[in-house]
Order: C-alpha cells, then sequence, then structure tokens
C-alpha cells in the first residue's frame, strides 16, 4: 500500500509543503506506505488562518445545521471503513481484527454520537436571580482548537479530540503524529464530502518539536488539546501557558489491575491477557500492574503464562494474528531494555522478553512477576506487551498499591463482593475504574484522568465541556436609570 499524497489538508483542500520529505513506515514489514512532505511552522499561520476565517460561520450555525453535517460524516466514515481499517493496519501495524471490529466502529459511532450532542447544549434556565434583572447562560465556541494526537490510536484519536470540537462549534487545527497520518487525513477529506465548511478542519503533518510546538505556543488559537506522553504533555502545556490558551490533555497511565481473593479466577486471568495486550501493549489504560492476593497469585501467573505462550505474534493484515508489531524498532528497543533490566531489580520474567527473528518490529507478550514496588518496570508506562505482577496481603495493602502510582488513568477491580466492588471503585484514584472487566469504553461515558494522566474528558457529553465557553447575560428588567447599587460608588448631589 504505497502513497504518494500531500500531507495536509488546509481550508478544505490537500496542500502540498516546502518541508523536508518524510516516509510512513509499515512496522511489520518496514515497506514504505506513504510519502509527504512534512509541514514547517509557516503553514502553522495558513492553516490557523483558515480556522479563524470559518469559525464565525461555524460557530454561528444552528445545532441542527452543525448535527446534519456530522451525521453525513458519520454515514461516509461508515461506508469507508474497509479503507480506514487497511490504512490503520498499515500505519501502525495493529491486527486487523482490532481495527475492524474496534478502532473503526469505535470510531464511527463517536461520530455518529457527536452528531447527535451537537443538538443538547444545555444551560441552566433563564430566570431572576437579583429580583430587577433577568439572567441566562449563553453556551458558545471556545474558538480555534490546537490538537496534537498520538500514533497508537490515530483515527479514534482523531475523532475523540475533532469531534466534540466541531459539535460545539469550534474550528480545528490537527497535528496527528507524523508516523500515522493517513486516516486523520481520510477523516478530514469525509468530512469535506460530508458539507463541512472550508477551513473549520485542518490536518497539518510535521514533526512535533517544530509544528507542534509552534501549534500549542501559537498566539491565534484559542484552546490546546493533547493526547500523549505525560513528559511531552507537559512541554505542551508549558507553550499554551504563554498565552493564557485553555489546556485538555490525556496523557500516559500505569493501570492497575487488582484481583481479590474471591475473584473469578479464569475471568481474571482472561482479562488481564486481553487488558495488557490490547493494541500491542501500546494503549495508556492497559492494564500494566496486576496486584493479585496472596491466596491466587500463583495460579494467575501460571495462567497468564500460559495464555500468554499461545498469543499469535506476525502478520497484522492475517485474521488469526493476536499481536502485531510495536509501532518502530526504536521503541521497541526501549521496551526490550526495561524488559532486560527488570531481574536486575527482583523481577522474574515467567515467559516473553524476546523479539521474534524476522522483518518488523515484534515483541513477545512478556510476563514479569515478583517485582518490587521501586522498580522501573512497575513504576514507569512501558507502553508494550509487557505485565507486571506483585501479590497483596489484604485489601487496604491492595488499594494503597494500586494508588502508588503517579498516574490516575484507568483501573479495574475482580472481585465477586459487592462491597469490595464499591470501596474498590471509590477508592482508587483513577478517571475511570471497572469492576470484573477491563478495557471497554463507550461514546456516551468519559474518559480521562488524574494526576499525572492530564486533565479534562474525551467522548461522552462532558466533553462538549471542554470547548464551550460559558457566558452570563444579564438584563435589567426595571427601567430605572438610578439603580440602587448606584449609591456604592457615588452619592447624588
Amino acid at each position: 500500500m504505497t502513497t504518494g499524497l500531500a500531507g495536509n489538508w488546509i481550508d478544505g483542500a490537500p496542500v502540498v509543503t516546502g518541508g523536508a520529505s518524510h516516509t510512513v513506515i509499515n512496522p511489520a514489514t518496514g515497506e514504505t506506505v506513504a510519502e509527504m512532505a512534512l509541514a514547517q511552522p509557516a503553514d502553522v499561520d495558513a492553516a490557523i488562518a483558515s480556522a479563524r476565517a470559518a469559525l464565525r460561520d461555524w460557530s454561528g450555525a444552528t445545532p441542527a445545521e452543525r448535527s446534519a453535517v456530522l451525521a453525513k460524516l458519520a454515514k461516509l466514515a461508515d461506508e469507508a471503513a474497509d479503507g480506514l481499517v487497511a490504512e490503520e493496519v498499515a500505519q501502525t501495524g495493529k491486527p486487523v481484527r482490532l481495527a475492524r471490529e474496534f478502532d473503526v466502529p469505535g470510531s464511527v459511532d463517536n461520530i455518529d454520537f457527536f452528531a447527535g450532542a451537537a443538538r443538547h447544549l444545555e444551560g441552566k434556565a433563564s430566570g431572576e436571580y437579583s429580583g430587577d434583572h433577568t439572567s441566562s447562560i449563553r453556551r458558545e465556541a471556545v474558538g480555534v482548537v490546537a490538537t496534537i494526537t498520538p500514533w497508537n490510536y490515530p483515527l479514534q484519536m482523531a475523532v475523540w479530540k475533532v469531534l466534540p470540537a466541531l459539535a460545539a462549534g469550534c474550528s480545528v487545527v490537527i497535528k496527528p503524529a507524523e508516523i500515522t497520518p493517513l486516516t486523520t487525513l481520510t477523516l478530514a477529506r469525509l468530512a469535506t464530502e460530508a458539507g463541512l465548511p472550508d477551513g473549520v478542519f485542518n490536518v497539518l503533518t510535521g514533526a512535533g518539536a517544530d509544528v507542534g510546538t509552534a501549534l500549542a505556543g501559537h498566539a491565534d488559537v484559542d484552546m490546546v488539546t493533547f493526547t500523549g506522553s505525560t513528559a511531552v504533555g507537559r512541554r505542551v502545556m508549558l507553550a499554551a501557558a504563554a498565552h493564557g490558551h485553555r489546556t485538555q490533555l490525556e496523557l500516559g497511565g500505569k493501570a492497575p489491575f487488582v484481583v481479590f481473593d474471591d475473584a473469578d479466577l479464569d475471568a481474571a486471568i482472561q482479562g488481564a491477557v486481553a487488558g495488557a495486550l490490547i493494541n500491542t501493549g501500546q494503549d495508556c489504560t492497559a492494564a500494566t500492574r496486576a496486584i493479585v492476593a496472596r491466596d491466587l497469585y500463583d495460579d494467575f501467573v501460571a495462567g497468564v503464562g500460559e495464555v500468554f505462550a499461545k498469543i499469535v505474534v506476525g502478520d497484522p493484515t492475517d485474521p488469526d494474528t493476536d499481536l502485531g508489531p510495536l509501532i518502530t524498532a526504536a521503541h521497541r528497543a526501549k521496551v526490550a531494555g526495561m524488559v532486560e533490566r527488570a531481574p536486575g531489580e527482583g523481577g522474574r520474567i515467567v515467559t516473553g522478553g524476546v523479539a521474534p527473528d524476522g522483518p518488523g518490529s515484534f515483541y513477545r507478550p512478556t510476563l514479569i512477576a515478583d517485582v518490587s514496588e521501586s522498580s522501573e518496570v512497575w513504576r514507569d508506562e512501558i507502553f508494550g506487551p509487557v505485565l507486571t505482577v506483585r501479590a497483596f496481603t489484604d485489601d487496604d495493602d491492595a488499594i494503597r498499591q494500586a494508588n502508588d502510582t503517579v498516574y490516575g488513568l484507568a483501573a479495574s477491580a475482580w472481585t465477586r463482593d459487592v462491597y469490595r466492588a464499591q470501596r474498590a471503585s471509590r477508592e482508587i484514584h483513577a478517571g475511570c475504574v471497572w469492576i470484573n472487566d477491563h478495557i471497554p469504553i463507550i461514546s456516551e461515558m468519559p474518559h480521562g484522568g488524574f494526576g499525572a494522566s492530564g486533565f479534562g474528558k474525551d467522548m461522552s457529553q462532558y466533553s462538549l465541556e471542554e470547548y464551550l465557553a460559558i457566558k452570563h447575560v444579564m438584563s435589567d428588567i426595571t427601567g430605572t436609570v438610578d439603580k440602587d447599587w448606584h449609591r456604592t460608588v457615588f452619592a447624588k448631589r
């Protein structure tokens, strides 16, 4: 699947820039998927100017008008599903089953959700709260939104960031990761076909160090949103702070997977495998820290190790493949390095810990037991197919270990006891806590974290709040020239 294409979409059309040539590589084969010229900082000005010019009409459109365009986009994306799957698999190496059954249909559903949500921008009822004025609340588009998205879920992350902004009446300039821009560019083209006015949705494919920084720190954007690592997110926030831009960040995670002694062990084992290996573990909500009751610990480790050993690693276009490659050889080296250092910190590699022979940046599913609480693999985000395991002594210790992290994006608790489940959901500090499952998301519910995992929400009606400015309108209803409160400022003489 080799194509030459413009890597940018500005003012409703593809744009070829004068930037350096860039090659999109298939991480499963090392083959070229696409070649394009990267955007430069000067292109940021053009894209933002386009978004600014388009903002007035789009934000002034009725909710019904915006909803109709987004509904048409959902229909076109559904019709283009096969092409989106092919692009997503080629640029990321994710297994075709995941792209076909999760990424693409989930994205279409999210677009469809925001088509409906565009017509439900609720506000406080008008009323007289001071006695001589009527007050009402207006919800208005924040303005031009600059957004930067990661490489692990290119289509989904674009949808999560762009669609609530569009539903709220904002215009957008998005920078996808330069190594995975294809589905974002296709989404922009489909949006134009759906009737989205030119300039409302712009795409810049460029390196984060220049285009991302220029975008986040641009004086003429009103909001900056970002999904990616915590370290980069903090740099984005620092750039945005120069102009006081509103920010929304969805950052890293180190999700605890707590297995109490009354849990269904088979369900917990299956859930741990699925939760740890989704998208080759390149998921900020992936199950990465299994915290298991001492009585179940040995059986849990043995069970997960047995299933890990049966995982099919290979060609992501083969429907029988379970695990694709890591995104790049450099990222695989980073994951492998963390695993190789684990025994020196007390960890025991139960299975995996090796890269198979052949092309592509593949890595075997890896289970590391008996890790110490201070070890690198327990505390730092690995972002690969690696699950670490520790035992706990009692419920207090389980909750303590779950919360012993700077991250707070997602977690799960496995138990048959309703009181334990309620305690875990209440006391584990994370933006999402699953009970007897790990990973499922739905468009109607919010996604976002605490602490080093960022702030603000993606998906759901809650995410619309990120892109709306609340305005209080207060109107005098008395017609009185001399207001009673004036005497606090000047005396009548």
